[in-house]
């Protein structure tokens, strides 16, 4: 991590770059209270302050310069806070040019800028949390929904860590077992019987774990519906429908819609991006041609495609498949086919049906999604744990065909270090620098 030197006092703007009535500056780093206090009003108050206290009086551009800002610092010593650093956080006003004055004063005493994701990664050394806590910071701050938010805030408070660990200390026990039998196989031991049963438990709650990326990512990261079909079938008065607003032009005139709008939403707590599209239909007019192309090139692109269909002209239909929904639209003057999703989007018939079904489309009906299950999000963490998981799973095969327990050794030694990887023990450093360079400044 030559990135970050770790000896560098370092701040950031822990608040967005805006307007506002308050705003938050973090630092952190030994010194820190020391060298700030020369240009705080009360110096004496700041250096003296007890852990988790706050300070109020006046910030100074330097010794003896002029005044900057009223604030209040809380004061973290060494061990606590965030990072588990001596750190300190100035609460100021908000204003644009004063936050401006503010960091460059910081930067003439001698402080550094704070990289992207460094605050999380001084406390990730400092045993503040582990790998997968650090990524849950991050996931939190990226949530798109209340699901999304509560579920990475269980994993910050150690949901995920705490399954792993339980894991680790399960197959280190079974390894402990393993490798005695190898030191002392000429010696006379206890008769050893392969602990079978234990080690597809650790593979099957391994592999839980790792499906749950499908839910993690869905919640986390949202899905892409494209609303499809003829010209005038009710795209657009079901897309302003879902989105609970008018965003796009509804008329009688077909062709209305000749390009793609977007807008997102929530569905049953699923982050969505929605896509109202061109009706599909051979067309001269060469603005619209374009308009179709682009649908089709979002069909392409779409994690679920609602296509709607009039009851009244039941035209060409695509075939039934996982990815396509298929709706029969204006239930309310026309009766669809007997058993087929339709709906109304005068009077609001069937819209709650569709709602339901888009959920169960998306993945969302997924086991049980309820506080007891602990779902994951990234991408790295999911194949960490299923390549942990096959590897147990080529042991239990060798076991099976009664391979020497050395070579099992080797298979139960490769799902210890993804598990170590995983939590942050083992991770190569350019890993530990992709992931925390990705978090924002300020955290």
């Amino acid at each position: 991590m030559e990135s970050y030197n770790r000896d560098d006092i370092i701040f950031a703007l822990a608040t967005p770059w805006a307007q506002s009535a308050l705003a938050v500056i973090r630092v952190s780093g030994e010194g820190c209270r020391q060298l700030l206090s020369t240009s705080f009003s009360r110096p004496k108050a700041l250096l003296e302050a007890k852990n988790a206290t706050v300070v109020h009086g006046y910030l100074t551009d330097g010794p003896k310069g002029p005044v900057l800002d009223e604030v209040v610092v809380a004061v973290y010593t060494q061990g606590h806070g965030y990072t588990a650093e001596e750190a300190l956080e100035f609460t100021c006003h908000g204003s644009l040019p004063g936050l401006r004055r503010i960091l460059s004063s910081f930067k003439r005493l001698g402080m550094r800028n704070a990289e992207g994701g460094e605050f999380t990664f001084r406390a990730f050394l400092h045993g503040r949390m582990d790998l997968t806590q650090a990524e849950a910071v991050q996931e939190l701050i990226a949530s798109q929904s209340e699901r999304s938010q509560a579920l990475a805030l269980s994993r910050l408070e150690g949901s995920l860590k705490q399954q792993i660990q339980a894991s680790k200390e399960k197959l280190l026990t079974l390894l402990a077992h393993v490798e005695v039998q190898l030191d002392y196989a000429e010696d006379e031991v206890d008769d050893f019987t392969f602990p079978r049963q234990e080690l597809e438990e650790i593979r099957q709650a391994l592999a839980l774990l790792s499906s749950t990326y499908a839910v993690g990512r869905l919640y986390g990261q949202g899905a892409r519906i494209v609303l499809a079909g003829a010209t005038n079938v009710g795209k657009s008065t079901l897309f302003n429908l879902l989105l609970k607003q008018d965003r796009s032009i509804v008329s009688d005139i077909k062709g209305t819609t000749r390009d793609y709008i977007e807008a997102d939403c929530l569905i049953e707590g699923i982050p969505v991006r929605l896509y109202d599209t061109a009706g599909l239909r051979e067309s001269l007019d060469t603005i619209e041609s374009a308009g179709i192309q682009k649908t089709e090139q979002l069909i392409g692109q779409a994690d679920l495609v609602i296509f709607l269909v009039d009851s009244s002209e039941v035209g060409h239909i695509p075939p039934k498949d996982e990815r396509t929904l298929i709706v029969y639209s204006k239930s309310d003057l026309f009766k669809a086919p007997e058993g087929e999703l339709a709906i109304s989007a005068q009077s609001g018939h069937g819209i709650r049906a569709l709602v339901a079904e888009i959920a169960k489309r998306l993945g969302a009906g997924f086991g049980s999604t309820g506080d007891e299950l602990v779902i994951i999000e990234s991408e790295r963490q999911h194949l960490l744990l299923s390549g942990a998981a096959q590897a147990l799973g080529r042991a239990l095969t060798l076991v099976d065909t009664d391979v020497p327990l050395d070579i099992v050794a080797v298979e139960l030694g490769e799902a210890m270090q993804n598990l170590g990887e995983l939590t942050g023990e083992v991770t190569p450093a350019d890993i530990l620098t992709k992931i925390f360079s990705g978090f924002c400044v300020g955290k």
